[in-house]
């Protein structure tokens, strides 16, 4: 499994990284769509949708609200798509506290789940669009440096969860969530990223006044990012399932790579626009 883990790694990390730099505005936003819209057709059968032509009404449906949205992230309000992601994720914390919620496999379960799905993308989808393209903080020309140092923080903390839990995890984070999860991968997870947010923002020219800020931007960063982590594995254990696809060896399905990301973009691109970087 580590194995399958480390070359799909490898294989992905070159493409997204030419992602990120060698595609511009609305090429970017288009290609994001079409990969968000792949880990939401994962989505709408973890929801509980049966069917392919009603999975795709959902996927056109997911597809119509990042079009009427574009117009809003070139505008001065993209901050309020972004920040009711972030009002989503404080919301989730209470669902993932009250894990039952929406057990039973009905159409109206499964209709809030697809409502829910949409405010886990559509905002990170907006965020990170916003982030790249230096719209809130215009002239800085470092957008796509600014995405590559979120998702090393992500990834660092993925990492450093990992290998903690393996070598020292005892105390179990949820586990009647996520049995594999551990506190130990938690203090791994925020290690690796303030290690990871310091060195990242001073490559980055980062004021050194505002290094500690950045930090502390990572930290909570990774916070948000485990509590997407958590809500997929909720998703998951709802829909019975181990993974939410099987695309990637090791990996599973393409929401299982984004669950910690699209938590994680509305609090970092909020944060970054505060400190005005």
């Amino acid at each position: 499994m580590l194995r399958q883990r480390v070359i799909t790694a490898i294989i992905l990390a070159p493409l997204i990284v030419a992602l990120i730099f060698l595609t511009r505005g609305p090429v970017f936003a288009t290609l994001l769509v079409l990969i968000f819209l792949l880990g939401m057709w994962e989505w709408t059968r973890m929801a509980g949708v049966r069917g392919q032509v009603l999975r795709g009404a959902c996927l056109i449906g997911y597809a119509i609200m990042f079009a009427l949205l574009w117009p809003v992230c070139q505008s001065p309000w993209w901050w309020l798509p972004v920040l009711a992601g972030l009002a989503w994720w404080l919301l989730a914390l209470v669902w993932l506290g009250h894990y039952r919620f929406a057990l039973e496999p009905t159409p109206t379960h499964a209709a809030v789940k697809l409502v829910a799905g949409a405010f886990v993308v559509v905002p990170a989808w907006c965020a990170v669009v916003v982030m790249h393209g230096n719209l809130a903080v215009p002239n800085t020309g470092r957008g796509p440096w600014w995405v590559l140092f979120f998702a090393c923080i992500v990834f660092a903390a993925d990492i450093g969860a990992y290998t903690a839990g393996r070598r020292w995890g005892r105390n179990k984070l949820a586990p009647s969530i996520s049995p594999g999860k551990t506190r130990e991968g938690v203090y791994g997870a925020l290690v690796c990223s303030g290690i990871v947010g310091l060195v990242g923002g001073a490559l980055l020219h980062v004021p050194t006044g505002l290094l500690p800020a950045i930090v502390v931007l990572a930290l909570v960063t990774v916070l948000f990012s485990i509590v997407g982590d958590l809500f997929e594995s909720l998703i998951k254990r709802h829909a019975g399932v181990k993974d939410s696809g099987t695309l990637f060896p090791g990996h599973g399905g393409v929401f299982d790579r984004m669950d910690s990301l699209v938590a994680a973009l509305p609090v970092f691109a909020l944060g970054k626009f505060l400190l005005r970087l």
